[in-house]
């Protein structure tokens, strides 16, 4: 018997992935991932929204293998709060091949710190998705993001494109490189050259230090998966937001899988099918190059550049 129960209606990974038709390049890095315990090593947070299945560091380094990447940058998931055990042992059961994104607290101690770095830890994440997590006073994350400054280490920040104005000021007095996961999770209800998703260009083009992920298609596209449209070319609603901001950014976007794709209603994407949408938002072999590689290994792996 599972020590915890998943919430009900969870959708678990998909276990039979196809094997994407895009050949990533050499070097390619999945830089937006997660792990799930296993429940019974690394407990799940009391405060969690949500309790997950069970996806450790095993069936991560697995599907990686099988999509065509080298590297992993595992983000703490928001299950284990800022228990960060599970994500740090995956980073160092990876032999330098996982990089990692924390959660932590105003108490955190600099031992705690140092030994995160150690295990591999390079960014701290701050989540601002109400239903996610419940708010942190802006004072701490300052302080926070100050701490982690001096050990190199960069902010991941997560939120929708609609809290993006009460969250402008704040970003801009963030002392470290910043990266948005997601596109700022754009309403595509809404134009592409609408204001909206203006503000979201401007915060890139007014603060060079911004970065973006144009990652997770199966949460922002409208016009739903494409096995279920029998199409190849997937998500093809979110390809136009994505494939401008990697034309206008280059030196300054990341992709990642998201797996095993936290809290997801209604169905679970084929990551095969997810790699398959790197072509479409960068459609030349340096776009993809930078994208796939240089930018992360730049951001996550610089002593190897």
């Amino acid at each position: 018997m599972p020590r915890f129960e998943k919430t009900p209606g969870w959708l678990d990974w998909c276990a039979h992935p196809e094997k994407p038709r895009f050949r990533p390049p050499p070097g390619a890095v999945d830089a937006h991932c997660h792990v799930f315990g296993p429940g019974d090593e690394f407990s799940f947070a009391e405060e969690r929204k949500y309790t997950p299945c069970d996806a450790g560091k095993a069936e991560l380094f697995a599907l990686r293998d099988h999509l065509g990447f080298s590297r992993n940058v595992v983000v703490q998931a928001t299950c284990h709060g800022a228990d960060n055990r599970a994500m740090a042992d995956a980073c160092r059961s990876s032999d330098g091949k996982a990089r990692g994104v924390a959660t932590v607290r105003r108490s955190v101690t600099d031992r705690e710190l140092e030994n995160l770095h150690e295990a591999g830890v390079r960014g701290v994440r701050f989540n601002f998705l109400k239903r996610l997590v419940d708010f942190t006073p802006k004072d701490e994350l300052v302080e926070i993001a100050h701490r982690v400054e001096a050990l190199g280490w960069h902010v991941v920040v997560y939120f929708e494109a609609e809290d993006l104005p009460e969250l402008w000021s704040f970003f801009s007095e963030l002392p470290t490189t910043l990266v948005v996961d997601h596109m700022g999770r754009p309403d595509l209800a809404k134009p592409l050259e609408g204001p909206e998703f203006a503000l979201f260009l401007r915060l890139l083009s007014e603060h060079e230090n911004v970065w973006t992920k144009v990652s997770c298609p199966e949460r922002l596209s409208r016009s739903g998966p494409p096995a279920l449209r029998g199409e190849r070319s997937p998500y093809r609603d979110v390809v136009p937001f994505a494939c401008h901001v990697v034309e206008r950014f280059p030196e300054r976007v990341l992709w990642g899988t998201d797996w095993p794709h936290p809290n997801l209603k209604g169905y679970m994407p084929d990551d095969g099918l997810l790699v398959d949408f790197i072509p479409h938002i960068a459609p030349t072999r340096e776009l993809q190059q930078k994208l796939l590689v240089s930018n992360p290994m730049r951001l996550y792996w610089p002593e190897e550049i």
